[in-house]
């Protein structure tokens, strides 16, 4: 009797170890083929509690990434940012509502991301660094302006950068 309830338990961990693989390499293959199908299962799981059922090692991936995509962002939009401003300070003659409306835009994205994730906040330091390097890209790679005629560090403040009414000339009628 006691090798029958021993062999029972032992047979049952077996098929349940053998079910929790089969559910984990399920899981990880939906991720790998299917993401948006992924996606809405743990969201569902999620809403249901069921916690032993999330693919943890992707789903702390794609937290982790979403972060960083919106640390990217605020990097990308200030870039673009310093760069149309670096041109509508070093080309005052090519000035265009393309670039005043790119400008303005820029602002308001950025200013709406803040809104949204205010922890970005603390990042802007860090950003305004890789964002000028962009902006320096920028200009270099649109206008004959040479890199020795532009400045090493960003020349715009962060109040600068997002203050609609900077600089004093941007309401310019075109």
């Amino acid at each position: 009797m006691q090798n029958q309830n021993m062999w029972r338990t032992l047979r049952h961990m077996f098929w349940g170890s053998i079910f929790n693989c089969a559910q984990l390499l399920m899981e990880t293959s939906l991720y790998e083929t299917d993401f948006y199908g992924w996606t809405m299962q743990q969201s569902k799981l999620l809403a249901l509690g069921k916690l032993d059922g999330l693919d943890l090692a992707n789903l702390i991936e794609e937290i982790e990434f979403l972060g960083k995509h919106k640390q990217q962002e605020l990097s990308n939009r200030l870039g673009v940012l310093i760069g149309h401003l670096l041109k509508w300070q070093y080309q005052p003659q090519k000035r265009s509502r393309s670039w005043q409306v790119t400008i303005q835009l820029q602002r308001e994205e950025i200013n709406d991301l803040l809104a949204d994730n205010p922890s970005l906040k603390s990042y802007l330091d860090k950003a305004l660094l890789k964002a000028f390097r962009l902006g320096l890209a920028l200009i270099l790679s649109e206008t004959p302006i040479k890199k020795s005629l532009l400045p090493d560090v960003c020349p715009y403040s962060l109040e600068q950068l997002l203050d609609c009414n900077y600089p004093d000339d941007i309401d310019v009628e075109f």
